[in-house]
């Protein structure tokens, strides 16, 4: 999930893809769509950090990615913009093993739960890019190449003069949309009513996007819409937040 705690200063990290000065002011850039959160790798995480990551994971760069290369077969391909703790990226991975799935998240922590999760469920068809969602879709996802992006809870930015800030802007419904292959769906969830009264209309405006129903038009979808129920999402429920979907799917 995209939504965290206040911005706080990290310092330059070690190698094993952890970040260097040469990249840390890429993945940490002063105006972002996401909060820094603040949280450290208990001791176990860090082992699994330092000897895998390097084979689920890399940090975001110029270089596109290879499916065929990263995974090691051809499958559908979705990503997932904002993967927190990865909670539901694992779970929606593991009852589609055909589906591979890539997780962008900048948080470290919630990258390293996710890499847990992926080791003792043996999630082969997880791979993990650290770097702003954008910044990745831009410069390592080829066009028209992913049968899915998936955009859950997304920061909402609930002040006016932020609103600049948030994610789902008409430039990168823009952007999803150019990678998508035609066909391919965007799925989106929010309990922020704010929000979701941008992000409708926001969505609806991109001529290639067309929007599904999603009571009745979840066979158009070629992939899982079954999103377990976070914590974070759970304490939504409690008070009593309204939890609204959408689905657009790339004309042609």
């Amino acid at each position: 999930m995209n939504q965290s705690e206040n911005p706080v200063p990290e310092s330059d990290e070690t190698p094993d893809g952890e970040t260097t000065a040469d990249d840390s002011s890429r993945l940490f850039p002063r105006v972002t769509a996401y909060r820094f959160r603040r949280g450290t790798m208990r001791p176990g995480q860090q082992r699994n950090w330092d000897e895998h990551w390097p084979t689920y994971g890399q940090n975001v760069s110029d270089t596109l990615v290879d499916p065929q290369e990263l995974f090691g077969r051809t499958a559908p391909l979705v990503v997932e913009i904002g993967s927190g703790t990865g909670t539901s990226t694992a779970a929606m991975a593991a009852v589609e093993p055909d589906v591979d799935v890539i997780a962008v998240e900048v948080y470290q922590p919630g990258l390293a739960q996710l890499l847990g999760m992926i080791l003792r469920e043996d999630l082969q068809n997880v791979r993990m890019i650290r770097g702003d969602g954008v910044d990745v879709l831009t410069n390592m996802i080829a066009p028209e190449s992913l049968t899915g992006v998936r955009v859950f809870f997304p920061d909402p930015w609930p002040k006016a003069r932020h609103h600049k800030r948030r994610l789902l802007q008409s430039g990168t419904f823009g952007l999803i949309a150019s990678r998508l292959r035609p066909g391919g769906v965007l799925h989106v969830a929010t309990d922020h009513v704010d929000y979701a009264e941008w992000i409708g209309p926001t969505g609806d405006a991109e001529p290639t996007l067309e929007r599904l129903d999603t009571a009745t038009d979840v066979g158009h979808v070629p992939f899982s819409l079954d999103r377990p129920v976070t914590k974070f999402e759970g304490k939504g429920l409690q008070e009593e937040r309204v939890i609204n979907e959408f689905l657009w799917r790339r004309r042609g």
